[in-house]
């Protein structure tokens, strides 16, 4: 039988926290977007409260927090650039203000790190997201996620 590498803890670990601070990005998105929080409010209470901690039952996992702040603070910044992203990869007359809060809150953040963060390959932002909408929901909104991921990666240029 083969011997094949062990994954290394650290880059396991790190990974664990990115997926982690996308899923509370998208919470932090979804309360600003409905309790119409603004930025440095939202970032404040997740920094202090739920990053890393148990709260009323529920354990919120580690997340890198830096990360976390990357993905509100760009999506917030950028949006006048995302949200027509989204609209386009969206089925006609399904603009993204029509989409529910949550998917709406996935949709942004994806589409951030999919127009923005050229670092991090589409396939893997893809995948991330299309999981949080699993969280969320168990219908077929994985499948749009995952179909309209796919379309906004399309339009972005491969990096070499």
């Amino acid at each position: 039988m083969p011997d094949f590498p062990k994954r290394d803890p650290e880059i396991q670990r790190s990974a664990n926290q990115r997926g982690a601070a996308r899923l509370a990005a998208v919470q932090a998105l979804y309360q600003m977007d409905v309790g119409r929080q603004t930025l440095e409010d939202t970032l404040a209470q997740f920094g202090a409260f739920h990053l890393g901690r148990e709260i009323e039952g529920e354990q919120y996992l580690p997340a890198d927090a830096d990360f976390f702040r990357q993905i509100v603070g760009g999506v917030t910044k950028h949006q006048l650039q995302i949200d027509p992203a989204v609209d386009k990869a969206l089925s006609e007359g399904w603009p993204i203000e029509r989409v529910d809060a949550t998917l709406r809150a996935i949709l942004r953040a994806a589409a951030f790190e999919l127009l923005r963060r050229r670092d991090i390959p589409s396939k893997v932002v893809i995948t991330e997201y299309v999981d949080v909408a699993r969280a969320f929901y168990e219908d077929d909104a994985s499948g749009m996620v995952n179909a309209a991921l796919d379309s906004i990666a399309k339009t972005v240029p491969a990096v070499e």
